[in-house]
């Protein structure tokens, strides 16, 4: 398999044994990084050297319904209620298994642009398999790792059948995305919870809406929380119910510019952090927000400082006790958390899969300057390069975006309201 060797760099490797950023250079071989550190050896590689250049982690965009992508910026001015109603109401039952595929085909590639190299998504507009089916095979076709989250349309019920049918692929795992606690009846979610253990899937919910209901009980008592449980949003639930998960080991994932425009509650990322632990991130559906996870890095990072000024004695917080490097981490590390692939991607490190992000930045703070870049040169998944001199590869620009105005044109008259 090929070697690649880059070389001079500022990295950050999110590992918590190595400085926050060093002047290093990055050994891949294969799909697997195979050493960090200075003046590696190059034999037998292709040299690319990237001085002035700011090499991380690929990005993890934790929650994301890609195929909601045709609908791009419909709902910037909507609320939760319209979002719900216009979407899910009007314009989901419309759906072809075509629509399926070109969006979640084009959202993938949009994520890699951005340098997410692996995405959680969200799939809740399964109306035939044939419209799941053309859904995983867009995500597997744009090049990006992800777990392919299968869920149902909101009044449909959770076929385990599904379930078992689907297979990923070398980057594409299967989870389950449910109604969960909130949704659902005790004994549905409890069920749910199980057939996910049974299965070593993820299983990821909605959590949002008013305090927890009687669902979350019955999941606690079954004894059915987790690593491999995910809650999107957590609003609503109390610090009692925060800690519960965070004991158990579950994962928390804030959208925070969704979360607080469209009345899903505000972020629960300062209790998290209260409670030792800290969110995933995701940008939720790109009809409302962008799908830049580094802005709902920054986002975040804002929320849990406003939460401190406004806790603290006088008009404002005299120290900063949410830091930059870790709103990086809630955009790697803890993504790949959530997702179940902590020992895979998140941290540049041996052994680790070669997922990567080139930012064409450099400065006396990496950190800083990686948290705030808006320029991706370069992307990497797998050892295998998905975007290089700031353009995708094996990408058909024309076609993509051919396919998508037509579907976005089938769709959009079908946004009740508009």
């Amino acid at each position: 398999m090929s070697r690649v060797l880059l070389r001079g760099a500022q990295v950050i490797t999110m590992a918590p044994h190595r400085p926050d950023a060093e002047r290093a250079d990055v050994l891949i071989d294969g799909d697997t990084i195979a050493a960090v550190g200075e003046g590696l050896d190059g034999a037998g590689a292709e040299i690319v050297d990237v001085p002035d250049r700011i090499i991380l982690p690929g990005l993890v965009n934790a929650h994301l319904h890609t195929w909601q992508t045709a609908l791009r910026g419909t709902g910037v001015d909507w609320t939760l209620a319209d979002y719900l109603g216009r979407v899910h109401g009007s314009a989901a039952p419309r759906y072809r298994p075509e629509d399926m595929r070109i969006g979640t085909l084009a959202g993938a590639l949009s994520q890699l642009d951005r340098g997410t190299t692996t995405v959680g998504d969200w799939c809740h507009n399964t109306l035939t398999p044939d419209h799941t089916d053309a859904a995983l095979d867009g995500l597997a076709a744009s090049g990006i790792r992800g777990v392919f989250l299968y869920g149902t349309p909101y009044s449909a019920a959770y076929p385990l059948s599904e379930v078992d049918r689907l297979r990923g692929g070398p980057l594409i795992g299967i989870g389950m995305a449910v109604r969960g606690p909130q949704l659902s009846t005790p004994d549905a979610a409890v069920a749910d919870f199980r057939a996910a253990a049974e299965r070593g899937l993820v299983v990821s919910m909605h959590q949002s809406g008013g305090e927890p209901g009687p669902g979350w009980e019955a999941v606690r008592s079954a004894g059915m929380l987790s690593p491999a449980t995910n809650v999107v949003h957590g609003a609503g639930l109390t610090e009692g119910w925060l800690k519960t998960l965070v004991d158990a080991g579950a994962s928390v994932t804030c959208t925070p510019e969704n979360e607080l425009g469209q009345g899903h509650g505000s972020p629960v990322t300062p209790h998290l952090l209260r409670l030792g632990a800290a969110p995933s991130l995701g940008t939720d559906t790109d009809a409302v927000t962008p799908a830049d996870v580094l802005s709902a890095a920054r986002i975040a990072l804002a929320c849990g400082r406003h939460h401190d000024h406004r806790e603290a004695a006088g008009p404002f917080s005299l120290q900063a006790t949410v830091t930059a490097k870790q709103a990086l981490a809630w955009a790697t590390v803890e993504g790949a958390r959530a997702l179940g692939l902590a020992d895979r991607v998140g941290r540049l490190e041996p052994g680790l899969q070669a997922d990567l992000v080139v930012l064409d930045i450099a400065g006396p703070n990496p950190i800083a300057a990686a948290l705030y870049a808006d320029d991706v040169e370069a992307v990497m998944v797998a050892g295998r390069w998905r975007k290089r001199d700031h353009v995708l590869l094996g990408v058909d620009h024309d076609a993509v975006r051919t396919h998508l105005r037509e579907s976005a044109s089938h769709l959009l008259p079908h946004l009740a309201g508009r």
